[in-house]
C-alpha cells in the first residue's frame, strides 16, 4: 500500500504510545478483504484517517460500506479527520478514550 501521509505518520507516533499500556498498534492491518491505516486487535478497534478525498458522496457511500462490512466483522471503527490528526496530543486523547483508558 502507498506511504503514509503526514497525518498518517503522526498518528503512528501517537498510537505507537499505546504499546506500554498493553495495546499495541498495527498499521495498514488487513481485515476482511480492506486495508485499514490502523487496527488495535486486543480491542478489535480500527482507526481510520480521513483527509479531504473522503468528504465527495462517492467516497462517502464507499466509505459506509467498508465501515460496515468491517463493522459485521466484529470491529469497532473510530474516524479521525486528518487536520485532527496533526495533532498527536488530539489522536492519543480520542483513542485512550475510546479504549476506556
Amino acid at each position: 500500500r502507498r506511504d503514509a501521509n503526514a497525518p498518517e505518520q503522526v498518528a503512528w507516533e501517537a498510537l505507537r504510545q499505546l504499546r506500554p499500556l498493553g495495546f499495541p498498534v498495527r498499521r495498514q492491518h488487513p481485515i476482511g478483504g480492506y486495508v485499514v491505516d490502523f487496527a488495535i486487535i486486543r480491542a478489535r478497534l480500527v482507526i481510520e484517517i480521513d483527509g479531504s478525498v473522503h468528504g465527495s458522496e462517492q467516497a462517502l457511500a464507499s466509505d459506509a460500506r467498508r465501515q460496515a462490512e468491517i463493522e459485521r466483522l466484529g470491529w469497532r471503527v473510530l474516524r479521525i479527520d486528518a487536520q485532527d490528526a496533526m495533532s498527536g496530543d488530539h489522536v492519543f486523547a480520542v483513542v485512550s478514550a475510546t479504549l476506556g483508558l
